[in-house]
């Protein structure tokens, strides 16, 4: 069989294609005896998302565990990341499984490790399961476990994540000021977990896309721009919307709209953070940000005088970092953060509540918040665009970057390179272009920062132009 290989956040593979129950098994095998090595009395959080099979490889996985004599608590409806998480740490399990592709296209499902602190599963540990994967699995076992002997025995206990979770947000935030504040509030699902637990807590507020739907409409579940035009088109459409709220499928990652329906990143989430828990709040702590992440962090955490440490892409790095440290903000270009005062762990919805928490106890607008940020850093623009190209391509342009071919992108001279995980290249303080191939999926990854949105597109632009040259196959750019 194919050797199974775990990339930044999880394996991922499309269904029936290499994420079968097969597959599934053999990589449940590895937890159980991952587990059993680590303690006398193993346990494992389980839990799964709205995707197509979601319950179908959650039921291998328990059968493989407990057939293993491995507890294993489920949750009993489809769960978030945060809540396997906070399951995992909650019911002291050794690991937490979570099956998930996360942003991933709906044809993709994968299977994600949690940590016994509530977090994502380190890479040394991710590689110690790894290296335990049988290259064949028992099949007929899995015919003759019977789940509901499993619950019989004590050996499978059904969890409520959500409401365990929904609790926590009720203790955490002000939800009645929140909900009856003069701002306007909107959620979008993409048809992801985080649904009811939005449809609960403001049932009132304008929702989208809060039903199951495994195929997402044809829509990968990423809280990027073009993925979020219905959004961006009801809070433009009402008119009476102060801000916009979209998760991705597992509800890890946070993406904003403003009063407009115009599109607000997450290094402007990851900003908005920074100012109003160190600036508004007085907390403390230092800055974790992704390779990929906007030069303004930089220039806000100077101005604040707050430590900051850019890592390599990959949530586990923040965490490890996180679990170390006292963290104020730790997060990605993708949108995955957390804050001080939660798990080390990715969590959508809880940042959002923190800006809304922010426009609510300030009574400022996010324009106006934003502004203030501004008024600090200066003004940007961040655009990425992920390139379908063959892997011969992937691999040629990959190795002209690490043989320092690129000395110049169309106008823009290179400066100076940053190799810490891919290749960034400043053509001045506040102009780069990064070029990085995915660690989920098959693509090519080139992000841009520029003074303004046109600027950052025409680096872009001059980017794909000059990687591209003199090919004959040109690669197909999702914009």
């Amino acid at each position: 069989m194919k050797k199974i290989k775990f990339g930044t956040d999880g394996w991922r593979a499309v269904i029936a294609k290499e994420f079968t129950v097969t597959n599934v098994a053999r990589i449940a095998e590895a937890t159980a005896k991952w587990v059993i090595s680590r303690t006398d009395q193993p346990s494992v959080m389980v839990g799964h998302d709205c995707r197509f099979g979601g319950e179908l490889f959650t039921a291998t996985v328990i059968k493989v565990l407990t057939k293993n004599n491995v507890k294993v608590y489920m949750a009993d409806t489809f769960a978030t990341a945060p809540m396997v998480s906070m399951g995992t740490k909650k019911y002291g399990c050794a690991v937490g499984v979570y099956i998930t592709a996360s942003h991933n296209p709906p044809e993709y499902n994968g299977y994600k490790l949690k940590g016994n602190y509530g977090g994502p599963l380190l890479e040394v540990e991710v590689h110690e399961l790894e290296a335990l994967i049988p290259d064949s699995i028992d099949e007929q076992m899995l015919d003759e476990t019977d789940l509901n002997e499993m619950q019989n025995s004590g050996l499978l206990v059904p969890v409520d994540l959500e409401g365990m979770y929904i609790n926590y947000l009720e203790e955490q935030f002000d939800l009645y000021a929140i909900r009856n504040s003069d701002f306007n509030f909107a959620f979008d699902a993409m048809y992801g977990a985080g649904q009811r637990v939005m449809q609960k807590l403001f049932p009132d507020i304008t929702l989208l896309h809060c039903e199951r739907q495994p195929l997402f409409n044809g829509i990968p579940p990423e809280p990027l721009a073009k993925n979020l035009k219905a959004f961006s088109q009801t809070i433009s459409d009402k008119g009476n919307i102060d801000c916009g709220l979209a998760v991705d499928g597992d509800a890890d990652r946070t993406a904003l709209m403003d009063s407009k329906g115009n599109y607000i990143d997450s290094h402007h989430v990851i900003l908005l953070l920074i100012h109003y828990l160190h600036n508004y709040k007085k907390m403390t702590g230092k800055v974790v940000v992704g390779f990929s992440s906007s030069v303004k962090i930089k220039k806000l955490c100077e101005t604040y005088n707050i430590p900051i440490e850019f890592v390599k892409i990959g949530f586990k790095y923040i965490c490890g970092i996180m679990l170390e440290e006292e963290v104020l903000v730790g997060g990605e270009e993708s949108g995955g953060i957390a804050v001080k005062g939660q798990l080390p762990e990715r969590d959508g919805i809880y940042n959002g509540l923190v800006i809304w928490e922010a426009m609510v106890n300030t009574g400022k607008t996010l324009q106006e918040l934003i502004q203030e940020i501004y008024d600090i850093t200066g003004s940007f623009a961040f655009e990425r665009s992920d390139l379908k190209i063959p892997q011969q391509e992937k691999e040629r342009i990959v190795n002209n970057c690490k043989k320092g071919h690129y000395k110049q992108f169309g106008d823009y001279v290179v400066q100076k390179v940053e190799t810490l995980d891919g290749f960034k290249y400043y053509f001045s303080e506040h102009q780069w272009l990064m070029i990085r191939p995915s660690g989920t999926e098959p693509l090519l990854r080139t992000y841009a920062e520029g003074t303004n949105r046109e600027e950052a597109l025409d680096i872009l632009k001059s980017g794909y132009e000059t990687i591209m040259k003199s090919e004959k196959g040109k690669g197909k750019s999702e914009k």
